[in-house]
């Protein structure tokens, strides 16, 4: 059993659904991000969520572009995201970490290489926004024989054969992307996205968070109550722009306040 199913296990027993934070390796440079992701932890989140910065992250919108941006020009590379998940497991050894990013930087260091180099670090899952399941067998493969989770993203439009395909590849969870359009958006319809989970379930036998348009403790309770896992990213990291002296201590409240939500959300 890996980290991060073992991680669903314990909270299912408990009847709550995860919080996933996710912020970009490198915004606003790599001693803050090992302190985010000790805060992020400390606060309650159950996974983190570690994005590689990459220079054309499509699936985001201008929040989380303008992070790979500032991290890009401090010159972070995989390497670095890779050696601040190994600093991060020199304390913590239980919250699991998800490298989420572009395939670009993954083909270029060589899929088994990569994984390799990332289970030597600690991490424990891989989400590649552009590779779709079509065409992912060959890192699959490399992520599996290494005790990777490989994690993709459904979409509202995604196809049932598609999610067959998917569901067929797909370890640790899955992210339901909750809304047509790229990350930061708001217009979150929770009724909807109930439907949506409660069909993906019929076809998906693994764990399915929501992420795209949870912003506060009110949408996430909403989203906890009938997801999975929580996932928040554009928030945390429209924070960390804001306050990069001390992003840290400016995240750990919205951190705090939204595993307290996710917590409840199905106790009422």
């Amino acid at each position: 059993m890996s980290k991060i199913q073992a991680v669903f296990q314990q909270l299912k027993a408990r009847n709550q659904a995860a919080l996933i934070t996710y912020i970009t390796c490198g915004d606003p440079d790599l001693n803050n991000t090992l302190s985010l992701m000790h805060t992020l932890a400390e606060q309650g989140s159950d996974i983190i969520e570690l994005g590689v910065p990459f220079s054309d992250p499509m699936a985001d919108g201008p929040i989380i572009q303008t992070a790979h941006e500032r991290a890009l020009a401090h010159h972070i590379s995989l390497d670095d995201v890779l050696d601040t998940v190994a600093q991060f497991r020199q304390s913590n050894q239980q919250t699991p970490v998800v490298l989420m990013g572009y395939l670009n930087p993954i083909h270029r260091m060589g899929y088994a290489a990569f994984a390799k180099k990332a289970a030597a670090s600690g991490a424990d899952g891989v989400l590649t926004v552009d590779c779709p399941a079509e065409t992912i067998d060959d890192l699959q493969q490399a992520l599996k024989q290494n005790g990777l989770d490989c994690i993709f993203l459904i979409a509202p439009t995604t196809t049932d054969e598609r999610i067959q395909t998917i569901a067929a590849k797909a370890s640790g969870f899955v992210y339901y992307v909750s809304l047509k359009g790229v990350t930061g958006s708001s217009q979150l319809d929770t009724a909807e996205v109930s439907r949506k989970i409660e069909h993906l379930r019929s076809l998906i036998d693994i764990p399915v968070g929501v992420g795209f348009g949870i912003r506060d403790a009110d949408s996430a309770k909403r989203v906890a109550a009938v997801a999975d896992a929580v996932i928040v990213g554009s928030r945390i990291v429209d924070i960390i722009g804001c306050n990069p002296n001390n992003p840290a201590a400016a995240v750990a409240p919205l951190a705090a306040e939204l595993k307290n939500a996710v917590a409840a959300a199905r106790n009422n």
